[in-house]
């Protein structure tokens, strides 16, 4: 009879345990923590600005977002630049997009890889101005390969901003949605 007594109080010991820890670690359901108000049922993303020289980078990733948006949320998505013209409007600026040498081929010393980086400010306001989301520095980086056969040339570069785009748009939506 003893034992059975111990054996019930650690079965409860472990049990208020294991439920104390859950409420201590910030756990809940995904997408119950949202930055974006009930009431909101449009977003408009305009074309994100640029702060760089680049070529397309902003089309690249404002397209992204817009598509993320579409396939993980119910909001009616438009691309106006108009902010009475929805109930929020997410903007986004390239601050930054640098290329850099990876690494290096050392039989003909020319570089074959390459490590671009983009830093963007993403920012969801409401129609009355009330900012519900910012994110000053949301950086991503994406390794590409350079070709070392010039007669088959292809501007690999271009595909990379591409990928980083995506990534980049489905962490903007992730952080929109889930306060993490």
């Amino acid at each position: 009879m003893l034992r059975s007594s111990l054996h019930k109080s650690a079965l409860a010991l472990t049990m208020l345990v294991g439920a104390a820890s859950l409420t201590g670690c910030g756990y809940h359901v995904a997408g119950s923590a949202t930055h974006v108000p009930a009431n909101v049922r449009t977003l408009a993303v305009p074309i994100f600005k640029t702060n760089v020289v680049q070529y397309r980078t902003e089309v690249a990733l404002t397209d992204a977002t817009i598509r993320e948006l579409n396939t993980r949320t119910k909001y009616r998505i438009t691309s106006s630049d108009d902010p009475e013209s929805a109930d929020a409007t997410l903007t986004g600026t390239i601050l930054t997009q640098t290329v850099a040498p990876l690494t290096y081929d050392p039989s003909t010393g020319s570089t074959s890889s390459y490590l671009i980086q983009v830093t963007a400010k993403i920012v969801l306001t409401a129609r009355d101005g009330h900012v519900l989301y910012q994110n000053d520095k949301l950086s991503f980086r994406e390794q590409y390969q350079s070709t070392q056969d010039l007669s088959a040339f292809i501007q690999e570069d271009s595909a990379a901003v591409r990928r980083l785009s995506r990534d980049m748009a489905s962490e903007i939506v992730a952080d929109i949605l889930n306060s993490f």
